[in-house]
């Protein structure tokens, strides 16, 4: 849970005195101070403070508890995910458990303990912190553009909206994409998204079965076929029937079973081997591939009228180093799973980690990014994980160089720095808008400029 640079603190107290003390009574905060309601909730909504200190008697009714009360109801009705600590007077415990009753986090007694009143404070903001990092974390999940994809990058979301526009149908699609991309991943969102969802998803990886095994492995053998072959065994493409068939490494795939897995496609027709019935197969076919096919034809190593069947649709996943504001925000919801899986606690990453995965080239993408978070999850000391708990050191960032038009540079710095600040603060506009170092209107303003309304 990355914290934001400044941790407002709201002090609502009419002693001129009192003011003082406390002003200067808080490490570690921006404390504003007010002196009646109006100033108070004129400051709540500038600063939007994750902690109020409020005393419950106020003017006019400084004697009463009328004013202070009615302070409460109003910066709950606006802020109602603001702790509010209220400060009673010696022996009034009945205000005391009335301000607890309408929605005050905790009280404290007059006369004022400066030390009690930090720890009361500082307990508060952290589960204040808690709450906001956990509702981040549920907005971004339901934001997600597809399920189990992770991303608020423009790259990712162009790849996203392309899955969704063939999902639907049976075009057979080719993914491409360095290992560690989520090429699986997408192949799955295909699947769930097309109306073959009920069927079955059957995945065959064309890299890690023998070349010896690959054939039986695809189209299935009859008994007795070869040595070994007791009993009749259908293939992964007759067991896909009506469902979607995952081909994952297809550039790997041996020059033999190439022609023939050509013909399964140009006829939809598959023969066992040892068999002479030609078996009708629907299915709908999803291929991935690290490899560079147009390179390997050019070699002879892949077949140029196979590519071009299965490549009806290519989408191409970007590296994550490419991914413009997702490794951060990939790094947030892999350290939540990591932290409830295996009953680490809930930990957060210091700013120093946040950058140190924004500037990381990450060679393994976004498997990478995962395992090291897991090792970071279960090897860190503090509550905070750090760079050094991810053994992250300096890596080129693989950014394409910059134009040279000033007004080029200036938009494509703004337009990055938006969604980086976003991906830092969970989507929240204001929090955004503070990291940024401008109002609200102005990066709405930005937003609706750039497209990232």
């Amino acid at each position: 849970m990355a914290k934001t640079s400044t941790r407002h603190l709201l002090v609502v107290e009419d002693d001129k005195g009192l003011q003082r003390q406390l002003r200067w009574a808080f490490d570690g905060y921006e404390v504003d101070i007010a002196g009646d309601r109006g100033e108070a909730i004129a400051a709540l909504r500038r600063f939007q403070p994750g902690v109020v200190l409020l005393d419950l008697g106020l003017p006019p009714d400084p004697g009463g508890v009328t004013e202070g009360l009615a302070t409460l109801r109003e910066i709950l009705s606006l802020t109602p995910e603001t702790k509010v600590i209220v400060v009673t007077g010696d022996n009034d415990r009945a205000n005391a458990v009335k301000a607890i009753a309408g929605g005050a986090w905790d009280f404290h007694q007059k006369p004022t303990d400066p030390e009690l009143l930090a720890l009361l404070v500082e307990r508060a903001y952290h589960v204040y912190e808690l709450e906001l990092e956990n509702r981040r974390l549920q907005r971004a999940e339901e934001n997600m553009p597809l399920r189990d994809i992770i991303a608020i990058s423009p790259q990712m979301l162009k790849v996203c909206r392309t899955v969704e526009k063939i999902a639907p149908t049976d075009i057979t699609t080719l993914l491409l994409g360095a290992s560690g991309t989520g090429k699986e991943r997408f192949a799955r969102a295909l699947h769930e998204l097309s109306p073959r969802a009920g069927k079955r998803l059957v995945a065959i990886n064309c890299a890690a079965i023998p070349e010896n095994l690959l054939e039986s492995e695809l189209f299935g053998y009859e008994k007795g076929a070869f040595t070994g072959a007791s009993q009749q065994t259908i293939g992964k493409i007759e067991y896909a029937h009506e469902g979607t068939l995952f081909l994952d490494e297809i550039g790997d795939l041996p020059l033999e079973l190439q022609a023939k897995l050509l013909r399964f496609l140009q006829e939809r027709v598959v023969e066992r081997i040892g068999g002479r019935k030609e078996i009708p197969v629907d299915v709908r076919i999803v291929c991935a591939t690290h490899q560079d096919l147009e390179q390997q034809m050019k070699e002879g190593r892949f077949r140029e009228d196979l590519y071009y069947r299965i490549s009806e649709m290519s989408i191409r996943i970007p590296a994550l180093k490419d991914r413009t504001g997702d490794p951060p925000v990939l790094a947030k919801a892999f350290l939540a799973r990591f932290a409830s899986e295996l009953g680490t606690g809930t930990r957060s990453f210091d700013a120093g980690a946040l950058t140190a995965v924004e500037q990381y080239s990450w060679p393994g993408n976004v498997r990478e990014l995962e395992s090291r978070v897991k090792r970071a999850a279960i090897m860190a000391e503090g509550s905070q994980i750090t760079a050094e708990d991810l053994e992250l050191g300096t890596a080129a960032d693989g950014r394409e160089a910059m134009p040279l038009n000033l007004r080029q540079v200036r938009e494509a710095a703004e337009h990055d720095a938006i969604v980086r600040a976003l991906g830092h603060a969970g989507d929240n506009v204001s929090e955004a808008a503070t990291l940024l170092g401008v109002t609200r209107p102005t990066l709405y303003t930005m937003l609706e400029k750039y497209g990232l309304k």
